[in-house]
């Protein structure tokens, strides 16, 4: 964003003029883009990459020796990895090379098919891989349990451990997990202690070198773990063990290229799957991780460094999913015309480019280059490393696949099952059929859970009370009929509904037995987990009442309410999701109290609204049709306020008051002012993701703040703005316009003679922002990207920035400004596109007088409730 914008020579009225010629640019129009190529090295970039480069060359040697494939094969994997799948990946920081996923499945190919029809194999993966990134399914490849996807990584993992097991004993590798386990008793009785030995420091040096302390070990720690373990294991093996296995690199002459594929055509068909499943799985879940980590990476920056300080680092574009499988496939096709090992995104390589700074692509790219002219240059050197430094390495890297964090979250959402099934599979069977069984243990699971309903049946002194708890499906249709049957026809019964899902069968079964009790003379009560009565018919429940949906000035408790009280089978009525349906209400916690001036509320939620729509469900047991509600007239003034009033204690209040009554119990605690217009359109809660005890909101015609000084009566918004910032310690003060605001077409309209009313009183505090616009040494507000649509658009933007230093004047405000303990921005919110724009950091801190607002995205970083600005 550039420093600051010229002030404009014109003259300008409160009429809006736009100059029209050709090559005619306003001063408030953004600046020309940047010109240039795309591909930049920056100093971080070229660092990372050696730190990438250095873990890399180990890695890659070290899973060629567990796949039994020409070692040369994996250093070839890595170069086409780092340049082509960085070049055409939709992931810039993640890093691609030979498959740890794929270890135990190239492993069995090449003893099966040999090294050259397992290349043909791989360039079959790499086709199928460009075929479904082109048709855009690798959000679907996603949509697979995470519990199976990281039991089948984990099950790998197992199986790569246990070869290479017996590389560090100094013996070799079976053909399957199982044999590796079995054969490992003979191993040790002829063990040999040189390999062990050499094996083990390279562990010891892997475990250790992250954790040195001191000084010495902070600057020791800048060199990877990986190239620190096997660099000390190849000079202690070369003087303590001379005759320890090394890597023998053939001669590049003597590389094996690919040919026609040999076999069953089924098994090759199987072969190809296999390798695309695995590899795809894994490249999507590492390009996932490295969103996550790029984020953290981000928010600990901006938390780090001061508001006004520039970015350490560009933005990062998040993931193309799609993309990422394209160059996947590309890198793999490559790989495999020139005699390489399958090709994936590693979480490990990639998670150390993040780490190191990367800014782009071109650090993956780079680390590429430096494996090709390390493969060529560097040939003596790397035939000193022992295999047993190498097999320790993947050794570590296979345990690692087995995460104890991942088996924490599966158990948590009660999936271990799936989980262990996946493993065992994996290890006993190999990884198709691991995944086959992962998947029908999910599917039988979750079928049970489905069908697992209780229902009970308790007499209450003649009345009876009917618990349902789980869902109701088809298969609880016979349980269901059974209990409802045994109840005495003509009685009353409360049947209490706890849980979110009713499918037509169970629908049916309760509606017919609802009307023959009713016809029988028996009164049928249907209520939630809380007890309160399921009050409302579908229609009205589903179509306008559930929180931020589609609604049209929110009328829909103007209906009048049906005679029997029932559920609809698609409304939720807990199922854990207390939390959130407290987030998205759109009543709790926003307490307007309107002054002669200004609006002073404290509006409430503590986590981001959500607003999933419902699945269509049938009309309420027992509720009438939509044909024989009368037609009434909508109600208004009071009747609306009790209606909503009445809404809220029954569907609200049950859910917020917990929270609320933690709130009453230690005080208020918000961290941001917000001041903002009293327009009704403009939902603060909504608009800013915020909850109870989060925002401390001042409302006013026009967003104004009168500055120190100004005439008596309007001391309501300095004594909100003195109590905030000293009482409450707030950490930030927002001021808020909108478009279309009515005060300030009364500005551009009003004639400044005549301050007799109320309001002209008032918006006398917003003449300093109609100077402002109309001031030939001032730069207008714009907004990035479009400029203002009228002068109307242009007046609320400046009128924005107007404020703030009417804000900054204030005594409270400039204290804590100049202690560094208080942020100020300027936000424009467009009613009619519903979407939000920040004014920059340096105009917002009166700094700079480039008066720009930018668009915030929905894929732009959050600060948990906190106001923060994204990049332009």
């Amino acid at each position: 964003m550039s420093a600051c914008v010229p002030t404009r020579d014109d003259h300008t009225s409160r009429s809006w003029r736009q100059s029209n010629g050709p090559g005619m640019k306003r001063p408030h129009s953004p600046p020309p883009p940047r010109r240039g190529g795309r591909f930049r090295i920056a100093g971080a970039d070229l660092s990372a990459s050696i730190t990438v480069f250095l873990i890399a060359v180990p890695m890659s040697l070290g899973l060629a020796v567990a796949m039994d494939a020409p070692l040369e094969a994996g250093l070839v994997s890595a170069a086409i990895g780092g340049i082509v799948a960085g070049l055409l990946g939709g992931t810039p920081l993640q890093v691609s090379g030979p498959s740890a996923g794929l270890t135990v499945v190239t492993a069995e190919l090449i003893q099966i098919y040999g090294w050259r029809t397992t290349c043909a194999i791989t360039i079959g993966a790499g086709l199928l891989q460009i075929l479904l990134g082109a048709v855009r399914a690798a959000r679907s490849a996603l949509a697979v349990s995470p519990a199976i996807v990281h039991g089948t990584l984990a099950g790998i993992g197992v199986a790569i451990a246990l070869a290479q097991l017996h590389i560090v004993l100094g013996g070799s590798p079976q053909s399957s997990a199982v044999d590796n386990a079995l054969a490992l008793p003979a191993q040790l009785d002829r063990l040999s202690p040189a390999a062990p030995l050499v094996g083990g420091l390279t562990i010891a040096i892997l475990m250790a070198w992250p954790r040195l302390p001191g000084r010495i070990g902070r600057a020791v720690r800048r060199i990877p773990a990986a190239l620190a373990s096997v660099a000390i294991a190849t000079a202690v093996a070369a003087v303590a063990a001379p005759g320890t296995a090394r890597v023998d690199l053939p001669s590049w002459r003597s590389h094996a290229l690919p040919e026609l594929p040999q076999g069953p055509v089924l098994a090759l068909a199987t072969a190809v799957f296999t390798v695309t499943l695995v590899a795809s799985l894994e490249s999507l879940l590492a390009a996932v991780a490295v969103d996550k980590l790029t984020t953290d990476r981000a928010g600990r920056q901006s938390t780090e460094s001061p508001a006004s300080a520039v970015p350490t680092a560009p933005p990062v574009r998040r993931a193309d999913l799609d993309r990422e499988l394209r160059g996947q496939g590309i890198s793999n096709v490559l790989a495999g015309l020139l005699g390489g090992l399958p090709v994936s995104g590693g979480a490990v390589r990639s998670s150390a480019n993040v780490r190191a700074g990367a800014t782009g692509r071109a650090s993956t790219v780079l680390h590429g280059v430096w494996v090709l002219l390390a493969a060529g240059l560097l040939v003596t050197a790397l035939e000193w490393i022992p295999l047993a430094a190498l097999a320790a390495l993947v050794m570590m890297v296979g345990i690692q696949m087995v995460s104890y964090a991942h088996i924490r979250n599966v158990h948590k959402h009660r999936e271990f099952p799936v989980y262990g099934a996946t493993i065992t599979g994996v290890v006993l069977f190999g990884v198709l059929k691991g995944v086959a069984i992962g998947i029908a243990v999910a599917v039988v699971i979750a079928l049970h859970r489905l069908a697992r309903t209780r229902i009970t049946v308790t007499d209450q002194g003649g009345q009876h009370l009917v618990v349902v708890r789980g869902q109701l499906t088809f298969l609880a249709v016979p349980r269901l009929s059974r209990m409802l049957g045994r109840l005495p026809q003509g009685g009353d019964a409360v049947v209490e509904l706890d849980g979110f899902f009713m499918d037509h069968a169970a629908y049916e079964t309760i509606q017919d037995w609802s009307d023959a009790q009713t016809a029988q003379g028996g009164r049928v009560v249907f209520t939630g987990r809380s007890g309160g009565r399921i009050a409302e018919p579908a229609s009205a429940a589903h179509s306008c009442c559930r929180p931020w949906t589609p609604w049209r000035n929110h009328h829909c408790h103007d209906r009048p309410e049906p005679d029997s009280v029932h559920r609809d089978r698609g409304t939720r009525a807990d199922a854990g999701s207390e939390h959130h349906a407290t987030a998205t209400r759109p009543s709790p916690g926003t307490t307007d109290t309107t002054a002669a001036d200004t609006t002073t509320d404290v509006t409430s939620n503590s986590t981001p609204a959500t607003s999933a729509a419902a699945p269509a469900a049938e009309p309420v047991p027992g509720a009438p049709s939509s044909t024989a509600l009368p037609a009434t007239p909508r109600r208004t003034g009071a009747h609306r306020l009790v209606s909503g009033l009445s809404s809220f204690q029954r569907n609200t209040a049950p859910l917020v008051r917990e929270e609320l009554a933690r709130l009453a119990r230690e005080g208020q605690r918000p961290s941001q002012l917000f001041i903002t217009c009293a327009d009704s359109r403009l939902v603060t809660s909504m608009i800013t993701a915020s909850g109870p005890g989060d925002l401390f909101t001042v409302r006013n015609v026009g967003n104004l703040v009168p500055p120190p000084g100004a005439e008596a009566g309007d001391d309501s918004v300095g004594a909100a703005i003195e109590y905030a910032v000293d009482v409450l310690q707030v950490e930030s003060i927002t001021v808020c316009g909108h478009s279309g605001c009515g005060a300030m077409q009364a500005l551009l309209g009003a004639e400044p003679d005549n301050p007799q009313t109320s309001l002209w009183r008032w918006l006398r505090h917003g003449l300093p922002s109609l100077e402002r616009m109309e001031s030939r040494h001032r730069a207008w507000a714009r907004i990035s990207g479009r400029l203002p649509a009228d002068a109307v658009e242009q007046l609320c933007l400046t009128n924005v920035v107007q404020q703030l230093d009417h804000l900054r004047a204030h005594e409270s405000v400039s204290r804590r400004l100049a202690a560094g303990t208080l942020q100020l921005h300027g936000m424009y919110f467009h009613v009619g596109e519903a979407q939000a724009y920040l004014l920059t950091e340096g105009a917002s801190a009166g700094t700079c007088i480039d008066e720009v607002f930018d668009h915030v995205g929905p894929g732009d970083p959050s600060g948990s409730g906190e106001l923060e600005r994204t990049s332009a």
